[in-house]
């Protein structure tokens, strides 16, 4: 890998080279596009829910009616606060449980489970009598969501075809913005009722993304490797070879695919515990919970909460103070904020991704060194053009934000965190992210309240740490499958062994369902190699 980051460095990527010299694109095979159709509205479409919830709170401060109902939170700023981080509060206490339940039970039953329990809180968010109500029906929003975002971004990484699976990840994220749009135009849209119902019908409409989940999760196969720990070894073979061979048994790919996963699982699983120590328990397991700590932080507090939940106290600091205005601002705003994290979700394969975040951070540090000029002008003078250069920040943040964290972010933790911790790593990741999230949804209304724009400069000098860390501590990861990956931090031996069995499948010289005859005959003691979250 290039200069600064972990020493690190996958597997041979045999199988990564047999797969880019397949030419036909997902849209002519069959199989893969049914696939593909069934994950966009139960996986991908996951985040539209947390998009929407982000944005709905957003937008109803805006709204007369929700003001009035609840005797006007946006004056009271620890209530507003805690009303908009009740959300992640939720997702908090359901960290402990998720790896459990989804190790148990699968991803599919997984998401199914968050999804129902996400219904249930869009109906009590619905049905809110008072304050206190709807704190908790956010909390129970909030709960469901985690479990579903664990198992979604799992679920993707581990059933798209490679070639497509970094954009599949990509796009994953984007989705929150079509949620966030939708949440945007309708609260607009709703505003004008004039009565409780213009919160009340988009609190309900908020289940719409679960229903699809519940409705839609089991069109969609189980993830083969979660089939593999299982011994379930013919069931995940059939899946390969129905969505990545095309029924094709003999398909070398196929093969070798299934012949690199079951061998790494295997190494994996001889030792690991399959508990939360494994993520500690050895040198590249700590490497891998830093870097996806921070990235629950560094997507957090980058100053994206702030746009995303307080767009009226921003606009009203500026001298915009008319509700009709303010929404059509914030409608543009998240459309933008559509398109151009989709555009970076396409283009995702093209560059590295130690590149991309680093391009990330640094343009977010001087977008919000502009701002917070500009903020300051205006606070002193009232200049109109002061005022617009905010705005101006504000469209560009997002282009900036969305290259890095939002394009990368569950491609990345899919391919840092191996199988055997793959969920606990990504619920780490959720922990710390959500942790970020509260607290600063909690903070910023009080932070803009009373500091004003020098509220602002704890951000300019977070994002200044961000670069740093980005460059020292992040590996590389682009170009290689979920396997090749897997022993990135460790020893090279491990890595020959995935090797010597992905090349003998993969140039025809064995039968792929019978993977586990041909791992060679190494020292597997327990002084030898770690792996997972032992020694192997």
């Amino acid at each position: 890998m290039g200069m600064g980051g972990f020493s690190a460095e996958g597997a041979d990527p045999v199988v990564t080279r047999a797969i880019e010299e397949d030419k036909v694109p997902w849209y002519q095979k069959r199989n893969l596009r049914y696939l593909y159709l069934f994950l966009f509205p139960t996986c991908m479409g996951i985040e539209m829910t947390s998009g929407w919830d982000s944005q709905m709170i957003n937008a109803v401060q805006f709204v007369p009616a929700w003001q009035e109902y609840f005797d006007n939170p946006g004056d009271h700023y620890a209530l507003n606060g805690t009303i908009a981080a009740a959300y992640n509060f939720g997702a908090i206490a359901s960290v402990p449980f998720i790896p459990w339940f989804a190790q148990r039970f699968g991803r599919r039953w997984s998401i199914f489970t968050g999804s129902m329990i996400m219904i249930v809180g869009a109906i009590i968010q619905c049905c809110s009598v008072h304050v206190v109500m709807y704190i908790m029906a956010r909390a129970i929003l909030g709960f469901g969501i985690a479990p579903c975002i664990v198992s979604g971004s799992a679920l993707l990484g581990e059933l798209g075809y490679p070639k497509e699976r970094p954009v599949l990840g990509s796009l994953f994220n984007s989705s929150y913005f079509i949620g966030a749009l939708a949440a945007a135009g309708i609260v607009f849209g709703t505003s004008k009722i004039g009565s409780d119902w213009s919160w009340r019908l988009p609190s309900l409409m908020q289940a719409i993304p679960s229903f699809f989940q519940v409705g839609l999760i089991f069109f969609v196969p189980e993830s083969p490797r979660y089939l593999i720990s299982k011994d379930r070894r013919e069931e995940a073979f059939e899946i390969l070879v129905k969505y990545h061979g095309e029924g094709d048994r003999n398909n070398p790919i196929v093969a070798a695919e299934f012949a690199q996963m079951e061998t790494t699982i295997k190494l994996e699983l001889e030792t690991a515990k399959l508990s939360w120590l494994d993520l500690v328990r050895t040198k590249g397991n700590q490497k891998r919970i830093l870097i996806g700590s921070l990235l629950g932080l560094f997507t957090q507090w980058s100053g994206n909460t702030l746009i995303s939940y307080y767009m009226s106290t921003i606009l009203e600091q500026i001298g915009y103070t008319d509700p009709f205005t303010n929404q059509k601002i914030n409608v543009g705003n998240v459309a933008w904020q559509l398109i151009n994290a989709t555009f970076f979700a396409l283009i995702v394969n093209k560059f590295p991704r130690r590149k991309m975040y680093l391009a990330c951070a640094c343009s977010l540090l001087c977008c919000y060194v502009g701002w917070t000029i500009a903020n300051a002008r205006y606070a002193m003078t009232e200049s109109l053009v002061a005022g617009k250069l905010v705005i101006f920040f504000i469209f560009l943040y997002s282009p900036c934000y969305n290259l890095g964290y939002n394009a990368l972010t569950y491609t990345y933790l899919v391919e840092l965190f191996p199988y055997a911790i793959r969920s606990r790593g990504i619920t780490v990741f959720q922990f710390w992210g959500r942790g970020a999230g509260a607290f600063s949804t909690f903070v910023n209304p009080i932070g803009m309240g009373n500091a004003g724009w020098k509220y602002l400069l704890m951000y300019v000098c977070w994002l200044a740490f961000e670069i740093v860390c980005i460059y020292f501590l992040w590996p590389e990861t682009k170009g290689r499958t979920l396997e090749e990956l897997t022993f990135l931090f460790e020893g090279n031996d491990l890595k020959e062994r995935q090797t010597i069995v992905a090349e003998k499948h993969l140039f025809g010289a064995g039968d792929a369902t019978s993977v586990a005859e041909d791992l060679p005959k190494g020292d597997t003691t327990a002084e030898t190699h770690e792996v997972g979250g032992n020694k192997a």
